[in-house]
């Protein structure tokens, strides 16, 4: 089962786009897929790693060298994993965005030291807080492992989700009962290993033993409630997925995690055939994987409507986020009709409507949604990003200003109210981006603040680190063109203005630039 998740480990660093890869716990165990083909690769190929020079690697340099030293691990030659992982991070280029990236995944294989000196790499604290807090409260242990140890237990993982050897890797860590009254993340591996040995008892015997030694643990929590469906307790699956939802988790990245387990735990408790798949299709939806939601969701339509306003609504949000516009409407008309209230449905309409520059009806569909839906704050932002674009400006700031007064974890409330409030601009931009670090919007708006301040290093800082998101992204050569303008570049000034152009040919700013 292991090898199958190969390709989208290789990408761990990659766009926002690409789902992250977790190794351990719930993920470590997806759910039987019949749409999943098995990838080829050649485990005897000698695979060779060059030291690169820092001042030539590139974002393909990077995920290449990533991939070869998770080859490395997957093959369970972890100690040459673990020092290639280490180059790779001591010399990756400087880019705050690639560090975090970098932080979460050793975190996901087990490799805390690994996580810790990716976090010291990150230039700017005050950006990397909040997802350095989160990734040791998801998954480090209380028991800190030296080297060796970490070494030894990464390779005991290894063996047990690519290998096949899940028994023979707990008979192993059995025999070492020091690590084992000591470390929880010892408790947690051969926890793991029972469960894919299919040995419920021990699993749970030792998840509880993990979790007793470090109850604040999410990861452990997660792996917890993959046993108790394997025990045929839902209920109590259930009840852990609430409980980790009630812990203060703040980023995006961390939020979706939950939200995935969330639907997957869904999906093996229910047992009705078209809620199972509305709960897998939107499982693949925080995965990433639309192609196998929309899959899904195309057999869960059923003769009972009350299923179907949800099964349509989810194919319209799914729909929409392939960029599928005219399906997405299509499906969330569909939903609307069925349930004149159904806030997915009403969202994805305000969406399409916004896209077409109809701000006014999408403002209807927003605030419907909003006088609906009480738990999440996108309704309310997007009625207030709308608002701002009919020149409702203080009607904007009082939504955001009420979001913020009621929530710490909206990265789009602190990124508008940041654009518009002087005096906090650069600190509420900053949380912005820290609450969701795949935010270009954010990232772009911290460098034109710093070139409007002339701060060109801070500039082109933050200008690396969304065109490593999107390289696409015609602000990104823009902003650039300016900072190489100010700096007497001028043919690189000319160049960065017409690939800007080159991508959206109606950007009036860089026309301007070139006197079009």
């Amino acid at each position: 089962m292991g090898k199958k998740i190969l390709l989208s480990a290789i990408l761990l660093i990659s766009l926002g786009s690409v789902p992250a890869f977790s190794a351990g716990g719930f993920d470590a165990i997806k759910p039987a897929d019949p749409l999943a083909e098995e990838p080829v690769f050649n485990t005897n190929q000698d695979i060779q790693l060059s030291i690169p020079k820092k001042a030539t690697l590139t974002k393909n340099d990077v995920h290449n060298h990533y991939a070869i030293a998770l080859e490395r691990f997957i093959q369970c030659n972890v100690k040459s994993s673990y020092a290639d992982f280490k180059m790779l991070i001591e010399t990756i280029v400087s880019n705050d965005y690639a560090y975090m990236k970098m932080a979460m995944n050793m975190a996901d294989l087990g490799f805390f030291n690994l996580s810790e000196l990716a976090l010291s790499k990150v230039s700017d604290n005050s950006i990397s807080n909040v997802l350095q807090d989160e990734i040791k409260h998801f998954y480090f242990p209380v028991f800190k492992l030296q080297p060796k140890d970490e070494v030894y237990l990464a390779e005991m993982f290894s063996n047990i989700i690519y290998n096949d050897q899940c028994r023979e890797a707990v008979a192993e860590m059995l025999k070492n009962q020091q690590l084992l009254s000591n470390s929880d993340y010892a408790n947690y591996l051969v926890a793991l290993g029972s469960l894919k040995a299919n040995n419920i008892d021990d699993a749970q015997k030792y998840i509880n033993n993990a979790i007793e030694k470090n109850p604040y643990n999410l990861n452990y929590k997660k792996l917890k409630a993959e046993i108790m469906l394997q025990s045929k307790k839902p209920k109590n699956a259930l009840k852990i997925v609430e409980d980790i939802k009630q812990q203060p988790l703040l980023s995006k990245e961390f939020i979706n995690k939950v939200n995935s387990l969330e639907q997957y735990v869904l999906y093996k408790t229910v047992t009705q055939d078209t809620e199972k798949k509305y709960h897998l299709a939107y499982y693949y939806y925080y995965e990433g994987e639309l192609t196998k939601a929309i899959r899904t969701l195309q057999g869960a339509v059923t003769q009972k409507k009350k299923y179907n306003k949800d099964v349509y609504a989810l194919t319209a949000k799914v729909y929409f986020d392939m960029k599928e516009y005219e399906k997405a409407e299509s499906f969330a008309m569909k939903s609307k009709k069925l349930d004149s209230s159904n806030v997915m449905a009403l969202m994805v309409l305000g969406d399409i409507s916004y896209r077409k520059g109809d701000y006014q009806t999408a403002l209807g569909y927003y605030e419907r949604a909003a006088s609906k839906e009480k738990k999440s704050t996108e309704p309310e932002i997007k009625t207030a990003q709308t608002c701002e674009r009919l020149g409702k400006t203080k009607q904007a700031n009082e939504i955001y200003t009420k979001i913020l007064k009621e929530r710490s974890d909206c990265a789009m409330a602190y990124y508008n109210v940041g654009l518009n409030d002087k005096s906090r601009q650069t600190e509420y931009l900053k949380k912005a981006v820290s609450l969701n670090i795949d935010f270009v919007d954010g990232w772009i708006a911290l460098s034109k603040l710093a070139i409007d301040k002339q701060n060109y290093t801070a500039a082109k800082h933050y200008l690396a680190i969304a065109k490593y998101i999107d390289e696409n992204d015609f602000r990104y050569y823009y902003y650039q063109g300016l900072v190489c303008k100010a700096q007497g570049l001028i043919q690189d000034a000319v160049y960065n203005f017409r690939k800007s152009l080159s991508i959206n040919p109606d950007f009036k700013p860089a026309k301007e630039e070139l006197s079009i």
